[in-house]
């Protein structure tokens, strides 16, 4: 087989950690271990399935929870609110973080529903690389499309995983055919399936050669036992499926499929593996590449452009905000991003936006709901700051001087508004409390208006299901049932010149409405409404907005 190039480049990166690690760790030693990625995919194509099957191969959890909750175990370890796992979908990110061969491993699971497409990007942003999950038998959808348009643009390499293999589906060469023609990205192998989808017998070991045949366990409960044979051995006790799956993979490295390490990291090109999470199937081939191939944390730059030196004072990015983990104790987790430095337990960080010091007493390692008490972090690891209601999404902390800010996180072009009121007027504290919360959070855009008042928020969502998050939130976790009435704009522009605001105002189908960062968003019934009242004045100044995908 031809995959001595890729055996190299593997074999030379295992062979540099092993000889250049000391014992006492700095803050670039323990950088080089950390590997940080997000699983991005369609809904329904194995996100969550796949984050605990990953975990489960790195032996942080005995038992999977399969997805169905057979024999009463727990159900996936990364979609903990109550509607993820009434309705089967990922509504929030989830931060897993766990030690695999020599390196910690910060994993990402994002919501693959276009509704919650904000969340992601605030993801995408926190990582070095992701792993882009397909559906053996749908491929490239729309969600996907759209999140890997963010992953490009933000020059953060890709490693396709094709799940579902042990379902009937599409051919391996078409999938990788539709990776070239539809996003311009070369599919370069390293493991390749024996066996149509539908009859998945295990895979074509691209570095050595061989073929890996894999063991079904009671549900999927656990690894998947791999019985390694060499391709002669192969040859006789698989045959022709062997054989189809040798000259399949042959045509693909004939039409440019060998793997190349720069092309990968510079995203014109993806290492493609294929398997079954839900049997945990070909799961541990994408953690050693993860291992193996995954950039680690490199200088992050600041606003000014400048990078950040991994192993200078500490600072790291507010990424995430979340309440709700612990519904005993209500509190409220920041999630951030090391980025230089180490991150010890206990330190005053300064916040670059207000300028104030925060105290870190309370910081947690988290895994799903789980969480538990973390001393030291260094670049590359996702921390949790507990009661952290000071902070923001977008907030950069740091230590020391010089002082530094790293960009914000922009916010979509909401589509959908709604104004929110208490069901029952006599929880009008506990529903501000929770609107503002859900504001904080990202949940939701928080808006008012002078035609309303802050008694009657407006919430603005990229998608509707958002508005059914805020709504089941505000009930369960504050107590407060609300109303929403929905507001005919799907138009929205930022208002340019704040003396300019009576003439949206003004409008028949228009009005503007304030968030909390102090932008002025003007909003239409429709884009006919918007471009008749710039006909009638020229001299409105409004600013289009970051829009959603």
């Amino acid at each position: 087989m031809r995959g001595t190039r890729v055996e190299r480049a593997l074999f030379a990166r295992v062979a540099w950690r092993i000889v250049s690690t000391p014992h006492d760790a700095s803050a670039l030693d323990e950088a080089r271990r950390r590997r940080s990625f997000a699983v991005i995919s369609h809904p329904d194509a194995g996100k969550s399935t796949l984050t605990e099957a990953l975990a489960l191969h790195a032996r942080v959890i005995s038992e999977a929870g399969a997805v169905h909750g057979k024999g009463g175990r727990q159900g996936v370890v990364s979609d903990w609110m109550s509607m993820e796992q009434a309705r089967g979908i990922s509504i929030t990110s989830a931060a897993l973080q766990f030690e695999y061969r020599d390196c910690v491993i910060n994993l990402l699971d994002t919501p693959g529903h276009a509704d919650f497409s904000e969340d992601t990007y605030r993801v995408l942003s926190a990582v070095d690389s992701a792993v882009m999950l397909l559906d053996s038998a749908k491929g490239l959808e729309p969600q996907t499309l759209k999140l890997f348009d963010v992953c490009r643009h933000r020059g953060i390499p890709v490693l396709t995983f094709v799940n579902k293999w042990d379902r009937p589906g599409r051919e391996a060469l078409e999938l990788c055919d539709e990776l070239l023609e539809r996003i311009d990205l070369q599919p370069m192998p390293l493991t390749w399936p024996v066996g149509v989808a539908g009859q998945f017998q295990g895979v074509l070991d691209v570095p050595t050669g061989q073929f890996v045949r894999y063991s079904r366990t009671a549900g999927g409960a656990t690894a998947a036992p791999e019985e390694h044979l060499t391709s002669e051995q192969a040859d006789v006790e698989v045959g022709e499926a062997w054989t189809t799956a040798r000259e399949e993979y042959d045509l693909l490295l004939e039409s440019g499929g060998e793997f190349d390490e720069e092309r990968f990291r510079d995203a014109s090109a993806t290492p493609v593996l294929f398997g079954a999470a839900v049997l945990n199937f070909g799961v541990r081939h994408l953690l050693d590449l993860v291992v193996d191939l995954a950039p680690r944390p490199e200088p992050r730059e600041d606003v000014d452009g400048a990078p950040r030196p991994l192993d200078g004072e500490f600072s790291a990015f507010v990424f995430k905000v979340q309440t709700g983990m612990d519904p005993a104790h209500r509190d409220q987790v920041a999630f951030a991003r090391v980025c230089s430095g180490v991150f010890e337990r206990g330190m005053v960080v300064t916040n670059a936006t207000t300028k104030r010091p925060f105290a870190t007493k309370y910081v947690q390692q988290v895994f799903g709901q789980k969480r538990s008490t973390m001393d030291v972090a260094y670049p590359g690891d996702v921390v949790g700051l507990v009661n952290a209601t000071a902070l923001r999404v977008g907030d950069t902390l740091y230590s020391g001087k010089p002082a530094v800010r790293f960009p914000g996180l922009p916010q979509f072009a909401p589509a959908h508004f709604a104004v929110a009121t208490p069901s029952d007027l006599s929880k009008a504290k506990q529903f501000r409390k929770g609107v503002d919360q859900l504001g904080a959070e990202g949940v939701v855009q928080l808006l008012t208006s002078d035609l309303r008042g802050d008694g009657a928020p407006v919430l603005a969502a990229v998608g509707p299901m958002q508005f059914e998050v805020a709504s089941h939130r505000l009930e369960h976790e504050f107590s407060c049932p609300v109303k929403l009435d929905r507001l005919p704009y799907s138009a929205v522009r930022k208002l340019g010149d704040s003396s300019q605001r009576k003439i949206v105002d003004a409008g028949r189908r228009s009005e503007v409405l304030d968030r909390a960062d102090g932008t002025e968003l003007a909003v239409f019934e429709d884009e006919m409404s918007l471009r008749i009242l710039l006909r009638a004045h020229p001299e409105l100044e409004l600013e289009s907005l970051l829009a959603e995908g």
